[in-house]
């Protein structure tokens, strides 16, 4: 198991990130990478609330950890403090024993010097077949797709009406 952390720079107030972290519709478009769709099949956005999502490659080859083409992990927020941190326990869906086990992501935000919102996310318990560079770009992908939401006057990011 291993840990990884990953932060960006968002242009807007942190109340306004808050709130993406924390918004079904809003996981859906921006807690995908590029080149997979995403379903969010449960959410409760509260302290020890149930979340479930799948992210499905959209090109066939790449191989799923939970099924042939999709990613498919469930857990719970663990702690919510609104406009600072948000600690979500998951695992992925898998008869994969090297991908079992829980993981922790604890998303912090902080105000910048100037302006806007630094945001971190850390994972920890990564399982180790997971290669640490894949989780790193998915996650930097990820966070894009978060500052094309919620920029004022930023372009977001396309998406797919199945989403």
């Amino acid at each position: 198991m291993y840990s990884t952390r990953v932060s960006r720079h968002v242009n807007a107030p942190r109340s306004a990130v808050y709130q993406a972290l924390v918004d079904a519709d809003a996981i859906a478009k921006w807690r995908v990478p590029a080149g997979m769709s995403s379903h969010v099949h449960e959410f409760d956005a509260r302290e020890g609330g149930a979340f479930r999502v799948s992210l499905t490659y959209d090109a066939p080859g790449p191989t799923g950890k939970s099924a042939a083409r999709t990613d498919t992990y469930h857990g719970h927020f663990a702690e919510l403090v609104p406009d600072e941190r948000v600690v979500e326990v998951f695992e992925f869906e898998t008869a994969d024993p090297g991908l079992r086990g829980t993981m922790t992501m604890t998303t912090t935000l902080t105000d910048t010097a100037g302006g806007g919102t630094e945001v971190v996310i850390a994972h920890d318990g990564i399982p180790d077949i997971v290669p640490a560079s894949d989780n790193e770009t998915g996650t930097r992908m990820a966070l894009a797709n978060l500052a094309a939401l919620v920029e004022p006057g930023h372009a977001p990011a396309p998406t797919d009406p199945t989403r």
